[in-house]
């Protein structure tokens, strides 16, 4: 009889599709490419901003839940570091000038929700965030500061100065996914869970073409 599947396995299995759209999405593939503004890049700081703000207030009330306390860590906390890169690229009034867009607003909805009420669900969502702010965020970061002549400042999201070894802080973390002990039906929501945040990253990416289009009309 073959070995079961470990769910870190499944789990990534299952949203490497999504994943793929979201990364491929016009608006995030041109700036990457260069063809992209540092308005554009601005504008995501931002929307990462409210997304943030909601994820890690929802792991302040799940710190004492047996599951998700597990996951929840200082070394991952982006709040202050995206506050930081704000006040750089816009000015020290940026909360005056920044404003969630509708799927931010549907999104930071969605995890106000499962952040108050479902361990698997916050779990998801913590997991899609994180373990991509440390995979292809990586990337992102270096691109960004390459492009746009950033050190630290404006990419301070992107630097886990408390986290040495990113593979090795992920391994552990699929460990955690591993050993959760969620039967067969709550691992079937928390991984329609994590496809619904990839949704919502799609989405965002679409509604921020969407918004810098109707500026330039």
């Amino acid at each position: 009889m073959p070995e079961p599947i470990p769910f870190s396995t499944a789990l990534r299995e299952r949203s490497t599709a999504a994943h793929s759209s979201s990364e491929t999405s016009g608006f995030m593939s041109d700036l990457m490419q260069g063809e992209g503004s540092r308005e554009d890049y601005v504008a995501l700081v931002a929307q990462h901003w409210f997304i943030y703000a909601a994820l890690e207030s929802a792991a302040e009330a799940m710190r004492q839940d047996p599951v998700a306390a597990a996951f929840i860590t200082d070394r991952l906390t982006r709040l202050p570091a995206l506050e930081a890169d704000l006040e750089f690229l816009i000015g020290p009034d940026w909360r005056d000038r920044i404003e969630s867009l509708p799927t931010t607003q549907r999104y930071v909805d969605r995890i106000d929700a499962v952040g108050a009420t479902w361990p698997g669900g916050f779990v998801a969502h913590h997991y899609t965030r994180y373990l991509g702010d440390l995979s292809g965020g990586q990337f992102i970061g270096k691109v960004m500061a390459r492009r746009f002549g950033f050190e630290t400042n404006g990419i301070g999201f992107y630097v886990f100065d408390d986290i040495a070894d990113p593979a090795a802080f992920k391994d552990a973390y699929r460990e955690q996914l591993d050993a959760a002990p969620w039967d067969e039906a709550e691992k079937a929501r928390v991984i329609d869970e994590v496809l619904l945040a990839y949704r919502f990253n799609t989405e965002l990416f679409e509604d921020l073409a969407r918004a810098k289009a109707e500026a330039a009309a």
